[in-house]
């Protein structure tokens, strides 16, 4: 299912390995390679961007795919979910609207869903994706709204011994579902909870 672009979508799974770049190296962010140690993507937080509550999800060749900003101003301090918007760029530069992530006030409460709905809306559904889990011990998915996972965030326990830190782990993509938009929606879990997207 094509977000950002059908040639983010493979006909088998994917497993992606994600290296958090700390602050002081680049400004932080994370790199993104697949099987063969490829880089395939990188996300820039606001240590190279220089602006808080904006990310941008980049190509292998380091092309922008994808700008996500946080939605701020007097809605959202009313709103009881901090929003977060992410646009895709034409040939002509010009940005699209292609899918909002609503993280709960509290993301500490854990029946509070973050969940994602892919724009325009189609249909009746609030929300097309949810994360379950809890992303910062890096044991969690995004499910789509009749509960099948797309993808997996985690560290399989025999890497796990390997590695003792959480600054590198796994995300197993399911056929047919957009790399890109997965990695979008971790740079915002990444920088929701804290970690090396955010100032």
């Amino acid at each position: 299912m094509p977000v950002i672009s059908k040639l983010y979508c493979s006909s088998s799974q994917v497993v992606l390995v994600v290296r958090r770049r700390p602050h002081v190296v680049n400004g932080g962010g994370l790199v993104v390679t697949n099987c063969s140690q490829k880089v395939v993507f990188r996300v820039d937080g606001c240590g190279v961007l220089g602006t808080k509550g904006e990310l941008v999800l980049r190509d292998g060749n380091g092309d922008a795919l994808l700008l996500i900003r946080r939605k701020g101003g007097m809605v959202e301090a009313l709103s009881i979910h901090k929003k977060w918007k992410g646009y895709t760029f034409d040939y002509e530069g010009s940005q699209k609207l292609v899918f909002t992530l609503k993280e709960p006030r509290s993301c500490l409460a854990k029946n509070n869903a973050i969940r994602i709905s892919i724009e325009p809306k189609g249909g009746s559904k609030e929300w097309d994706f949810e994360i379950k889990g809890y992303f910062p011990d890096r044991n969690c998915s995004i499910i789509d709204s009749i509960g099948n996972i797309v993808a997996q965030i985690g560290v399989k326990k025999a890497v796990d011994e390997l590695m003792a830190s959480k600054d590198l782990y796994h995300v197993a993509v399911k056929p047919g579902i957009d790399q890109a938009f997965v990695l979008g929606v971790i740079a915002v879990l990444d920088y929701i909870y804290g970690e090396s997207t955010r100032c």
